[in-house]
């Protein structure tokens, strides 16, 4: 989220700029104010007195909203917005019907920067009293219908607005701890294995190794025996750490897709991608081939690129070899450095290579596009029944 929401403060110079754009746009409808004051045959220092007013009360709204969600006292939030009411009110029976629209502007800044449980009786509050206004300035019964609306519905989707703001960061924040609540978990599990898996081969290498050490220089050939014995262990102790860390780096298709859209929404990348293919389609070696396919593209498409948007597209083709299983990400952006593959492009081919695929790599009509191919294990479903992917023959 580049800008700051309602009921969110602005943490930096460009989020203080948006959200001043934010709220401008709605200051238009001062209009009737502002014609007022221009058209109204007003006299000289009424019009100075009522410009200074609008000035006066344009500033402490536009202060009031800018300030949203820095923890301030109900009671200061409260007295702003008396003060802000009260402007409404001296203006109004003053100047005329038009200076009503202020009340407003005034429940639309309740339900702002007050908290739901105070909004609920402030916003009627400020609708009412500006209806007993509209009853009292001349000609205000002909504006209540128009404002009152507006007043009572504005202020109340504002307090939505605010609390879908909040709701939504409390979202992420939560994401947040559960994703590292499960890397800790996963840590913890990895540590449960190579403690399940060496405990049993370092004792039996100690036992055997004080038996060697017992033997010699007595029984040198039973001796030697164990210390064979001990490299046998050795040799396949290593082999099943190997297998057992390359079981939990073996990167997967749905969880790469996951973290790509992640990736690019935070690089502000509008990110078009696909579901992740279904339970037996690839083969394990197919799968994380096109994992660290798609893991390398969109890096590339975050840090080298400058685009706007990325497509990611997972196609089932057949061929002269089999059916295939294509991966292709394609950008709208510069194209990289145009100076050829790089070292991840030319590990990435021949990981694919490995894995029976093949990878394309270039400039597009549109940016770059990166489409990796690998043999797919089994038949596709149609193209309606899973969404993002289709068949291609």
């Amino acid at each position: 989220m580049s800008g700051a929401g309602t009921g969110q403060r602005p943490d930096n110079r460009r989020q203080k700029l948006v959200k001043s754009l934010w709220t401008g746009i709605w200051l238009v409808y001062l209009s009737a104010p502002v014609t007022d004051l221009l058209h109204g045959g007003h006299g000289t220092g009424v019009t100075v007195l009522g410009w200074l007013g609008l000035a006066v009360f344009v500033a402490w709204y536009w202060a009031l909203v800018l300030r949203t969600g820095r923890g301030e006292a109900d009671g200061l939030v409260l007295g702003s917005l008396a003060v802000l009411a009260a402007q409404s009110a001296v203006l109004s029976l003053t100047l005329g019907r038009q200076w009503l629209v202020l009340f407003v502007y005034v429940s639309i800044a309740s339900g702002a920067a007050l908290p739901l449980r105070t909004a609920r009786w402030s916003i009627p509050a400020v609708s009412a009293l500006m209806a007993a206004l509209a009853l009292t300035v001349p000609g205000g019964r002909e504006y209540l219908g128009g404002l009152l609306v507006p007043a009572f519905l504005g202020g109340f989707a504002m307090t939505g607005v605010r609390e879908l703001v909040r709701t939504t960061i409390a979202l992420r924040e939560a994401r947040a701890t559960v994703a590292q609540l499960a890397a800790n978990e996963e840590r913890l599990r990895l540590a449960r294995d190579l403690h399940d898996l060496l405990g049993h081969s370092l004792s039996l290498i100690t036992l055997k190794s004080e038996l060697a050490g017992r033997m010699l220089p007595g029984q040198p050939e039973k001796a030697a025996q164990q210390v064979a014995d001990i490299e046998n262990v050795s040799r396949q102790a290593l082999v099943d750490v190997r297998e057992a860390v390359s079981g939990y780096r073996r990167p997967r298709l749905s969880g790469e897709l996951a973290g790509a859209r992640v990736a690019l929404t935070a690089a502000d990348v509008v990110a078009d991608l696909p579901a992740g293919p279904g339970p037996g389609e690839l083969a394990e070696d197919s799968e994380s081939a096109l994992a660290w396919a798609l893991r390398e593209a969109v890096t590339n498409v975050v840090r080298h690129s400058g685009a706007r948007r990325c497509t990611v597209e997972l196609i089932h083709r057949e061929t002269l070899d089999g059916p295939v299983l294509e991966l292709s990400v394609e950008d709208d952006g510069s194209g990289g450095s145009g100076k050829g593959p790089g070292n991840g492009l030319s590990g990435l081919a021949e990981r694919l290579e490995k894995a029976g695929g093949t990878l394309d790599a270039g400039r597009s009509r549109h940016g770059f596009r990166l489409v990796a191919r690998v043999p797919s294990a089994a038949a596709p479903e149609p193209a309606e029944g899973r969404g993002g992917r289709r068949t291609t023959p």
